[in-house]
């Protein structure tokens, strides 16, 4: 198994993914699409509890971009249902593995209910230590950084600050992701070659790792591969080898 090979020791802190590939998978099986967002849910369980058995520190899954609002009716009034079921259900799971929840994205656009959910699973998981896990629901990074210019633009405006205080270290602490790392390692499923207006500003120095399976079928050991991968590499942050040496 290739866990055996992780180094616990240069885990990145924080892995984010784009979980891709759930209407494919329902499709090939003959399926609606919901099917496939169904079967997705257990990759989240397994892939949750795969990184809070190594000691990753946090993971961030896109759940629902700004653009899935424009998905059909019909598709997106089921994923809200889905969501709202899942958040109920697994909460227990999260507090037996130690698992904070949180979320990420536009909360005014969910669902009363789904919001209602969120709340109270994330009360419920607030005190837990062993790793965070935040949803991006209703999440873009575009919005993220002209949510977070918005802010900035009327703190400068109202002479609470100054433009010479508009520096990188103000935008990241506006962002709605201001509380985390940022993420080391982001991860694609499905073979999609494509970062999907997710955490743009957040993943300028994270290693890339796309691979073929399909959401539904991800697994621990998938997980454990693209750690290896990510060990395998040398992060240089602009920086030549011979510097890192």
């Amino acid at each position: 198994m290739s866990k055996e090979k992780i180094d616990k020791n240069r885990l990145p802190k924080h892995i984010a993914i784009i979980m891709d590939g759930n209407g494919r998978w329902a499709k090939e099986k003959g399926k609606f699409r919901i099917f496939g967002h169904q079967n997705g849910v257990k990759a989240v369980r397994e892939v949750s509890e795969g990184c809070a058995e190594l000691g990753v520190e946090c993971l961030t899954l896109y759940a629902f971009s700004t653009e899935n609002w424009n998905r059909p009716k019909i598709e997106v009034n089921a994923l809200m249902t889905l969501l709202v079921k899942t958040i109920k259900g697994e909460t227990d799971t999260l507090m037996k593995n130690g698992i904070k929840l949180d979320a990420i994205g536009d909360r005014s656009t969910l669902p009363v209910d789904c919001l209602r959910e969120l709340d109270e699973a994330m009360e419920a998981t607030k005190d837990n230590t062993r790793m965070t896990l935040i949803l991006a629901l209703s999440y873009s990074a575009k919005w993220d950084i002209v949510n977070a210019t918005r802010i900035i633009a009327q703190k400068a405006a109202s002479g609470e600050i100054s433009i010479d205080e508009v520096n990188e270290d103000l935008i990241n602490k506006t962002l709605t992701t201001h509380k985390y790392p940022h993420p080391e390692l982001m991860i694609r499923t499905s073979g999609e070659l494509r970062i999907s207006n997710f955490l743009l500003w957040e993943i300028a120095y994270s290693e890339l790792y796309f691979t073929t399976v399909l959401w539904p079928d991800y697994r621990k050991e998938h997980l454990y591969e693209a750690i290896l991968d990510f060990q395998s590499r040398e992060r240089r942050f602009g920086k030549t080898s011979e510097q890192l040496a």
